[in-house]
Formats: structure tokens, C-alpha cells, sequence
């Protein structure tokens, strides 16, 4: 309900409800200013754009406070992402009232983030940015959020480096006696840096032949359930693995020098080392690797390995323990062979069966 009525002292008073029940007034010297004000608190009631006063004064970055506690109760890996992000948007935006932010800054903000950051941390700043003012609309602290299609910089794609077999064991060859199951664990089982490190002997199965991710560095539960998958080994790869184990004698199939559990650090460093030391042999077909070479791209050789294998994207997916195919087809759609001539040899086999039916039907 909302009215307007003129006080003892000349001045009128508009007055309205929310959708609460709370009755919210302004005092105005004219009629008509009064009648205004109160057509566009009702409208953006009626539209859903109506933000209580006593909010449209939260800034950007005490909104951010609020939210991260909130957050916290994600993995801590997660939650320490999130306040990077929340720095770098605090930079531009902390001051500033939510409502104030505007769908022009957002973008010229991410102009600027492309000049310092890579395309894909450019866009994951973003998106956390979004996902914050996200719940800001969610709280009824925002009508709308200035993020959207227009303002996103775009998600960078790069097509991931795959090395070659012979490459790979060139790296294995590299590395520090302790921390070769970790290159082993990468590119034939396709485990993740925290995974690898975290990996214990009660992990695996030896006999069978199959690797059971169930924690990841440091003593955390894995990112999902489906990373719990199970993972078959070859034979080969069981028993070196487990030669390694006898040799070190840990509890972990990753060790450090003394056999006790290592570090994902550790196993980088060990990687930037063995990745300078490879160097180009043509009796041996290897090249080069390329600087920013990272113990993650032993997860995409195992890939290659799988789809060059002829294996379908479901298989490919249960093995790489994504959530989603798509995740998969984002990732390695272009490793998967050109189905153009399959299926043109399939439509023309068709039309063979219909020349070889017409020439023998009899006249």
C-alpha cells in the first residue's frame, strides 16, 4: 500500500510497504516530487529491482567479507583461490557500493586485468567476481548483476602440449630416483599432482592391477567422487611401481630421499629440473620441452594415449575421472580422429546397396 499525505509543516510525505510488511517514507516539498519517488519504489517492487535502503550502502568489499565467510566451508585449496581472487577485485572495486558497479566498469576492469594476467586467469578473476555479486542478487542486496555475456572477457582455450612417448621417459630418465613413480602415476594413470603426492602403498592394488585415489595432498578428500574413481594398470606399470615401493620403503608410493611421504612442490621443482635437462636427440626422437612444461601435461599424454588408442569419449572420460564428457570434448576434442570420412563411407555404402540391388533385379 502506498499514499501520500501533507504534513502540519507544508511538506509531503510518501509512504509505502515491501513485501515485508515494512512501511518505508520520504519527505518532499512538492506534490509532485513526493508522487514521483514513491511511482519508482513501487515499480521496483513490482518488478523485482527493489533493494532496502539500509543495504544499497554495502560496498563491494564488505560484501566480499561477508561472502568469504561463507565460503569457507569449501576445501581449503578452494577457499585460498578465492581470497587471491578477492584481492585483485578489492583493487578496483572495494570502495565502491554494489549498486554503483556498473556493467562498463566491469568490463574496462577486464581490459585492464589482460594486460597483467594470462587469459585464463584474467577470466577466472572474472568469474569470481560474478559468482560474488551473483549472491549479492541472491541476498536481495542487488536487483541485477553488471556481469553478463557482455562483460565477459572470454574463456581462453589454448589446446594443451602433448608430449611424446619418447619424451616422457627421456623426463622419467631426468628425474630423481624417490620421485620417478610420480612421472609413472602422470602419464600412465593420469593422477593430478596432489593425487600422485598423496598416493599411498594402500592405494593400490598390485595383484589386480588398479589404482584407488582416495586422498590428495595434504591428507584432503579428493575434489569430487567421481576422482575416487578406480584407475586399471597394466601389469608393467603395477610392477614397477611396486619396485620402487620395496625400494623406498614408505608408506607413500612418492617419497622424498628418505623414504618419507613428498610434496607437490617437491615433484614440480623436480619437474622444471628433469624438463631443462631433456634435450634434443634425434636417434631418439626427442625434442625439446617447452618452458612452461608442468607435471599436469603427463595427465594430457595420458589422454592422447587413450583417444590415439581408438578409445570413445565415455571411456576417455571415466579414466581421466571427469565429471562430465563434455569436460573431456572441451579439453581433447580436437585429439579425437576426423569421423568426416567414416561417415561419408558409411551414406556411400548405402548407395552401393542400391546399385548392386538395381543391377541385379531382374528385367
Amino acid at each position: 500500500m502506498a499514499s501520500i499525505a501533507k504534513r502540519p509543516d507544508g511538506r509531503w510525505r510518501a509512504r509505502y510497504r515491501d513485501a515485508a510488511g515494512k512501511e518505508h517514507a520520504k519527505h518532499f516539498r512538492r506534490k509532485v516530487d513526493a508522487q514521483g519517488w514513491l511511482d519508482q519504489e513501487t515499480s521496483k517492487l513490482v518488478t523485482g529491482m527493489w533493494v532496502a535502503p539500509t543495504k544499497q550502502k554495502l560496498t563491494v568489499g564488505e560484501w566480499c567479507d561477508t561472502w568469504l565467510e561463507g565460503y569457507g566451508t569449501r576445501r581449503k585449496g578452494t577457499v585460498r583461490q578465492a581470497k587471491t581472487h578477492i584481492v585483485v577485485i578489492k583493487k578496483t572495486f572495494a570502495d565502491q557500493r554494489l549498486a554503483d558497479v556498473k556493467p562498463s566498469a566491469v568490463k574496462a576492469w577486464t581490459a585492464q586485468l589482460q594486460e597483467t594476467y594470462a587469459p585464463s586467469t584474467t577470466y577466472a578473476i572474472y568469474r569470481r567476481l560474478a559468482q560474488i555479486l551473483g549472491d549479492a542478487v541472491h541476498d536481495g542486496l542487488l536487483p541485477r548483476s553488471p556481469c553478463s555475456r557482455r562483460t565477459s572477457p572470454g574463456q581462453a582455450k589454448p589446446r594443451p602440449y602433448v608430449a611424446s612417448t619418447a619424451q616422457v621417459w627421456a623426463l622419467y630418465d631426468a628425474f630423481p630416483a624417490h620421485l620417478q613413480p610420480a612421472v609413472l602415476l602422470g602419464a600412465f594413470a593420469g593422477l593430478r599432482v596432489a593425487e600422485a603426492a598423496a598416493l599411498r602403498v594402500v592405494d593400490v592394488d598390485f595383484m589386480r592391477g588398479v589404482i584407488s585415489p582416495a586422498i590428495q595432498y595434504p591428507l584432503e578428500p579428493l575434489k569430487s567422487d567421481t576422482a575416487k574413481t578406480p584407475i586399471p594398470v597394466p601389469d608393467e606399470l603395477a610392477l614397477q611401481v611396486a619396485a620402487a615401493v620395496e625400494a623406498s620403503g614408505g608408506s607413500t608410493i612418492v617419497t622424498d630421499v628418505v623414504g618419507k611421504p613428498t610434496t607437490p612442490w617437491a615433484i614440480e621443482r623436480a619437474m622444471r629440473a628433469a624438463r631443462d635437462q631433456v634435450q634434443p636427440d634425434e636417434k631418439r626422437g626427442v625434442e625439446k620441452l617447452p618452458d612452461g612444461f608442468r607435471f599436469h601435461d603427463l595427465r594430457h599424454y595420458f589422454a592422447s594415449l587413450l583417444i590415439a588408442a581408438g578409445l570413445d569419449v565415455k571411456v576417455v572420460q571415466t579414466r581421466l575421472r571427469h565429471a562430465s564428457a563434455t569436460t573431456t570434448l572441451n579439453t581433447y576434442g580436437h585429439m579425437f580422429p576426423d569421423k568426416d570420412k567414416s561417415a561419408r563411407e558409411a551414406i556411400a555404402a548405402a548407395f552401393a546397396s542400391r546399385a548392386d540391388s538395381l543391377r541385379t533385379k531382374p528385367s
